[in-house]
């Protein structure tokens, strides 16, 4: 059962290979003309563009809307290989399109949107040096005599944008008017995606949704290839909008004291494009006044111990799913080792001893039960050959001579079992967490989310493996086919673990070279128990 059960979690990881090599996006260039083409997603993409550089982020502003059309994040690259070659959130190039719109609107007029066309002081802004903040401010005027501003504000060191949107009503009439922000993308391949035979990560849209009848709220996704067929409509006190990328996000954070609505949904006008949308509280303008419309934006990574310092529950978005009971904890200790060696590959190894010493009570009892294995061997052995056909009387033997010498012979497959799921809880950890992307290692293992490029460290798993089945005397008690099959699994756990993030591998190889080192300590100290007794 146990092989049968790893099987199919190889089964699991090779479908997950073959999704990656194989999976083509749907974005040709003819659907990034029609979205560019379209009201909904921002009219035609205009040549006059606000190019703004901060600290954190290269962001691209299109003043036709006046919306967010590329953002850039300045300390991550989409590889290794290209580390000039920064990852975009936001992004209308090269096959992409994924923009956030914003603007204010009536029951039966658009006051500012996608066609509306801006202004700025000047074409580029860079923070200065010394600076904490970068103002930049758009306007437009509309026949009616009303006119809006965009101020978008950025941080040093940060990831947050703080958008206000101000409308001045100068015409004749009071005026009823909504705030939106809206993310409009037609999904794709991503930058950001993980190396082969590692987690997908989710992508799609999140929502902080409030729940019925409470004050609580719930952190809801929604994946990109599921909005059509569960379009999303919420009405709700405060809350918040995220587009998820593996590894990263790019929020609507609205004000938390508004009645707001969020909306997931396919595009009606632009082929394959889906929508996610905020809509805050409808607010009177009287005639000659000034209404402000404050709105914070977030595009960065899902940095953990960070996020719920900039709104309430967006930590939510650090999902390990069903494993994060176990993996919070996994990354806390990594994290603190790290802190402690500066390398998240030697954090690792000492989380691999961590978790050894934990479970150290649990490894005793293995190898115990491994000297037991041996000692019985050739009695075992015997049985084998005295009932060799008659399977019925050769089971009930060997139970008689487990239950005469007080021996379980499935204890040692019990520490094996229960360190399962830390092992795939660490899956996790290294397949979500930001933190860990692109991390060296030493010498040759320069990204630890990426396979091992020489395949040393599977090499040395499976000679580890092979090892640790000579120690523990498995063969003893096992029919030849058995016996054949664990021969061959080092090899095919090798083989499988050479497409294996090398985090991972390392945590497995240090896991087996421990275990050795425990395993003969433990398997001498038997031994002299023995003796002594003896």
């Amino acid at each position: 059962m146990m092989l049968i059960a790893l099987l199919g979690v190889i089964a699991y990881f090779i479908y997950q290979a073959w999704q990656l090599e194989h999976h083509q996006a749907p974005v040709a260039s003819t659907q990034v003309q029609t979205a560019s083409a379209s009201t909904e997603s921002g009219a035609t993409t205009s040549t006059q563009t606000v190019h703004v550089v901060t600290d954190t982020q290269t962001v691209d502003i299109d003043l036709k809307g006046g919306d967010l059309h590329r953002l850039l994040l300045n300390h991550y690259s989409v590889s290794k290989d290209k580390p000039d070659d920064k990852l975009a959130l936001l992004d209308d190039q090269d096959g992409r399109w994924s923009v956030l719109q914003t603007g204010l609107v009536g029951a039966e007029q658009v006051y500012s949107g996608p066609d509306s066309v801006y202004t700025a002081p000047a074409s580029s802004y860079t923070l200065a040096t010394g600076a904490d903040t970068l103002e930049v401010p758009l306007e437009y005027h509309d026949a009616s005599g009303v006119e809006v501003r965009k101020l978008y504000r950025f941080h040093r060191g940060s990831y947050v944008v703080d958008l206000q949107q101000t409308l001045v009503n100068d015409s004749s009439a009071a005026l009823k008017v909504t705030a939106y922000a809206k993310f409009v993308r037609v999904p794709g391949e991503t930058n950001s995606g993980p190396p082969l035979m590692m987690h997908h990560g989710f992508s799609g849209f999140g929502f902080y949704e409030q729940k019925s009848g409470s004050s609580d709220y719930r952190f809801k996704k929604l994946a990109f290839k599921d909005v059509h067929e569960e379009p999303l409509d919420l009405h709700q006190q405060g809350g918040w909008l995220v587009m998820l990328e593996h590894y990263f996000l790019a929020a609507i954070l609205p004000p938390n004291n508004e009645q707001l609505s969020f909306s997931a949904k396919p595009s009606n006008s632009v082929t394959d494009a889906l929508i996610g949308q905020y809509l805050g509280s409808t607010v009177d303008v009287a005639a000659g006044q000034t209404q402000a419309f404050p709105l914070r934006l977030y595009f960065g990574p899902e940095t953990q111990g960070n996020l719920d310092q900039i709104a309430p529950g967006l930590a939510y978005t650090e999902d390990y799913g069903i494993l994060t009971p176990i993996a919070k904890p996994l990354f806390w200790i990594l994290k603190a080792y790290h802190g402690l060696s500066g390398n998240w590959g030697v954090a690792i190894i000492l989380l691999t001893l961590t978790i050894k010493a934990v479970f150290f009570k649990l490894s005793e009892a293995q190898y115990r039960s491994a000297a037991k294995m041996r000692k019985f061997g050739p009695r075992l052995k015997e049985l084998k050959e005295r009932y060799a056909d008659d399977r019925e009387k050769l089971n009930k033997a060997m139970m008689e001579l487990y239950k005469k010498e007080g021996f379980n012979p499935l204890a040692g497959c019990w520490p094996v079992l229960i360190q399962m799921p830390v092992f795939f809880a660490l899956y996790w950890v290294l397949g979500q967490s930001v933190e860990l992307r692109q991390a060296p290692f030493a010498l040759w293992i320069h990204d630890l989310t990426a396979s091992d490029p020489y395949f040393v460290l599977p090499v040395l798993y499976g000679l580890s493996m092979w090892f640790q089945q000579r120690l523990s005397g498995q063969a003893a008690t096992m029919d030849p086919m058995q016996a054949r099959v664990m021969n061959v699994m080092p090899v095919f756990l090798a083989g499988m673990f050479a497409f294996m993030p090398s985090g991972l591998v390392l945590y497995w190889v240090s896991n087996n070279s421990i275990g050795i080192a425990q395993q003969w300590l433990i398997t001498r100290r038997i031994n002299a128990q023995e003796a002594k007794r003896s």
